[in-house]
């Protein structure tokens, strides 16, 4: 794609030498295409992408989050606490671009593209922003989307099996990830508690948080029955301790682990004390489509979680209550990950609503299967590819006890079927199918 920038044409693809660009970046993903280029052929400049300094400005702290659960909530609250605490910020990530509290670009790729994530950085330095708070996705690591960018820190939040569509193996996936805490010069954050993030603790410049192993920053007590409520430490190395109390109107125990990754980043990027940063935070109330409480009575939640290892999280977020649950899984996407997302429902959940999430050009009673596949038994299982009307029947057959977990698209707002995008939204539906509940009621009495 040709980026158009202050008056010149780049592009990373070989396929626009022949618009005319100005300048052609060379980066790792394409260089093995411009053997059989005669550049010389070209009126096209060709430059490294390390050279794209001397036309983007990059002047900034930039921060990056990668993991394959909690990265948009993670980089959320860093973004929410650093704005609380009196920085100018941008954060990019899956929920679009902002600034200074300032929506600047709707939803769009995780990590965009290389030229764009370039003009992104350039517009927060023009806006004075201090911080660039960026989700980093795995596919933007291999295909060398972040080359040549110098990070103030970098953090992980968990690795757990996804995307193996892309990257073929659970291994190549995990190095994927890891390779982007190689430059020993940055700051690194680490989830300690996760046995494949903690391969990182003798890099250089390491830091963690953890609640059941020593870390940097400790959870020593916490409880998770209304929101988060946790007891702190901070010990870094050569500096005395500090202790705080975090509040937060956040659910479950996989946001305990979110909130510790931004603490320890924000405590490590402004060297605030721990009571200052935590009162900030308590501001953060989540991301829309997170573990969005959507309804109290009944107990209805909306979460993006769509992997055995996010299910099980949110499953466990909600341990002592009678749970229900509502998900698919995507079409053309990871097939190897529908039957563990079964088997964790089925462990979980007293009553299961399998349904269509996304199917693209796959079957959706298909994949239906893949998902019963992985069930040792299908009792108290509903079937219903029809979304709504999977969720409606989960509504009308919830007890007061129950909390009601949908799963799987968070704040998408359209169902991907073929090649056709049609309006969908979890949180609208059950609005919806609420309000039709009531107003029945109504007219009954």
């Amino acid at each position: 794609m040709i980026k158009e920038f202050k008056g010149l044409k780049f592009s990373d693809d070989t396929r626009d030498l022949e618009k005319g660009i100005d300048i052609f970046v060379i980066t790792a993903g394409n260089i093995s295409f411009l053997d059989s280029i005669n550049q010389s052929a070209y009126k096209t400049k060709f430059i490294d992408s390390s050279e794209l300094k001397n036309y983007f400005k990059t002047d900034i702290k930039i921060v990056g989050i990668t993991g394959t659960n909690g990265k948009t909530t993670t980089a959320s609250a860093i973004y929410s606490t650093l704005l609380d605490l009196g920085y100018k910020c941008a954060l990019l990530g899956t929920r679009g671009l902002f600034m200074n509290d300032s929506k600047i670009k709707p939803k769009g790729l995780t990590t965009p593209s290389l030229l764009d994530l370039y003009e992104d950085i350039d517009l927060a330095c023009d806006k004075g922003c201090e911080y660039f708070v960026m989700e980093v996705s795995s596919h933007a690591i291999v295909q060398d989307r972040i080359s040549s960018l110098n990070f103030a820190l970098k953090a992980i939040t968990n690795i757990t099996s996804d995307h193996l569509d892309f990257h073929k193996t659970l291994e190549n996936y995990i190095e994927a990830k890891l390779s982007f805490f190689q430059d020993d010069e940055v700051l690194k954050v680490i989830n300690l508690d996760d046995a494949r993030v903690a391969r990182l603790r003798f890099y250089k410049k390491t830091y963690s948080y953890a609640l059941d192993s020593k870390a940097t920053l400790k959870v020593n007590a916490y409880s998770l029955t209304n929101g988060l409520d946790a007891q702190l430490t901070f010990s870094p190395p050569k500096s005395a301790s500090q202790d705080a109390f975090l509040e937060s109107s956040l659910y479950g125990v996989h946001n305990l682990y979110n909130a510790m990754c931004a603490l320890t980043c924000v405590l490590l990027l402004t060297k605030r004390p721990l009571e200052e940063v935590c009162t900030a935070f308590s501001n953060f109330g989540g991301v829309s489509g997170r573990s969005e409480v959507v309804s109290t009575k009944p107990l209805i939640i909306v979460d993006f979680a769509h992997t055995q290892d996010g299910m099980l999280k949110m499953f466990e977020s909600f341990k002592g209550r009678n749970i229900h649950v509502v998900f698919g899984a995507g079409g053309d996407r990871d097939k190897t990950k529908r039957p563990l997302m079964g088997r964790v429902a089925k462990a979980y959940a007293s009553k299961i609503y399998v349904t269509s999430d996304n199917p693209r050009s796959e079957d959706p009673d298909s994949i239906i299967q893949d998902i019963l596949g992985g069930m040792e038994d299908v009792s108290n299982v509903y079937v219903n590819a029809d979304r709504e009307a999977a969720i409606k029947q989960a509504i009308t057959e919830l007890d007061e006890n129950c909390v009601l977990l949908i799963l799987g698209k968070g704040d998408e707002e359209g169902q991907i079927f073929k090649n056709k995008v049609l309006p969908f939204s979890d949180k609208e539906c059950v609005q919806k199918i609420l309000t039709n509940i009531s107003s029945t009621h109504q007219k009954l009495q």
